[in-house]
């Protein structure tokens, strides 16, 4: 029987492997019950059934683990959010917070589900990605975490500075309680023509990057995200620097392929290939269509380095059948003429 742990440690390692593994992913729980698995365990169940579901369905070579049910940082949650004074009054909540300890708990059993057969990472928003996610998600209020990094950046950075205290006693826990490999770590340019390189770099990047190389210590095989979601642009350069064992990106968005980011991220293992978007293949192409264009993803980049997956979550409401199409289709693809 095929070892996709090991499998995939080769990948991240650059080896050349027989066969190129898959790894999508989809949310499970939806709307404001994203922010609601401390007042409802109800929610935490079907969540956990869910992913069982989708890895019986998908027969992925990872699992991305969902943080639904805990994307309300309670600080952000109960906080108005309206200006900089309120930035100020965003505070660490510490480790005996039920956040973090439900939370982990939580993780370990979404762990246990699958660490046998298949490397589990966790998603974990940068430290201002939590606010940005509850007034987009939440509140869905597409503007104010715009006009808050435009008018207030010195009071946002000091409340990112404050999450990620809570987000790296989060990271300990998850790699010393459970059996995590590694996170996925999202992060997102700011939206504003006013957010350069180096105002980012003031600003945004002191507040994430710490978390991410604190992630390091613990597992080379963290995989950095930048956030395509609903169009918006990131300018890949800004984390050309930032180290991960993995990169995904959303490559029809930003328009930079697999094999273009690979240069940009110094020949480090990436992922990606398919837009997941509706209306694109992935939701109406053919089962030959999606089998032959993931011949063509495995032709292009080759079987090193490499995992098929898609440029964010893909939507609810394409059937799971279709991703084991995909998965299907890796396996098909296997290199004949294959070293060890």
């Amino acid at each position: 029987m095929e070892n996709k742990r090991e499998l995939l440690k080769k990948v991240f390692a650059n080896e050349e492997v027989k066969r190129v593994p898959v790894g999508f992913w989809h949310h499970f729980i939806l709307g404001k019950e994203q922010f609601r698995g401390l007042e409802d365990e109800n929610i935490l169940k079907r969540a956990v059934d869910g992913h069982k579901k989708y890895y019986e369905t998908i027969n992925p070579d990872m699992m991305k683990l969902m943080n639904e049910g805990f994307m309300g940082y309670p600080p952000v949650m109960e906080n108005k959010l309206q200006n900089g004074e309120d930035l100020l009054k965003i505070k660490s909540i510490g480790e005996d917070h039920p956040w973090i300890k439900e939370q982990v708990k939580h993780v370990k059993k979404l762990v246990d589900l699958f660490k046998d057969e298949v490397l589990t990472f966790y998603n974990v928003f940068a430290p201002l990605q939590v606010i940005r996610i509850k007034l987009e998600f939440h509140d869905l209020d597409f503007d104010r975490f715009v006009y808050l990094a435009e008018n207030f950046p010195k009071e946002l950075n000091e409340a990112g500075l404050e999450i990620q205290k809570d987000l790296k006693i989060l990271v300990k826990k998850l790699f010393e309680e459970t059996d995590l490999d590694g996170i996925y770590y999202c992060v997102q340019n700011i939206q504003s023509k006013k957010y350069s390189k180096e105002v980012y770099d003031k600003y945004i990047r002191t507040t994430e990057l710490d978390l991410l190389d604190f992630a390091n210590q613990y597992s080379k095989y963290n995989i950095l995200h930048i956030c395509g979601y609903a169009g918006h642009k990131n300018n890949l350069l800004y984390y050309k620097d930032y180290k991960a064992g993995a990169y995904n990106w959303a490559s029809f968005i930003e328009n930079i392929s697999v094999e273009e980011g690979r240069k940009i991220f110094g020949a480090k293992c990436v992922m990606g290939g398919f837009a997941n978007s509706p209306g694109t293949l992935i939701d109406t192409g053919s089962d030959n269509e999606l089998s032959e264009y993931t011949h063509n993803l495995i032709l292009n980049n080759g079987y090193k380095g490499y995992i098929i997956g898609a440029d964010c979550s893909v939507p609810n409401d394409i059937d799971d059948d279709r991703l084991r199409i995909i998965s299907d289709a890796s396996h098909k693809y296997q290199k004949i003429k294959y070293n060890k």
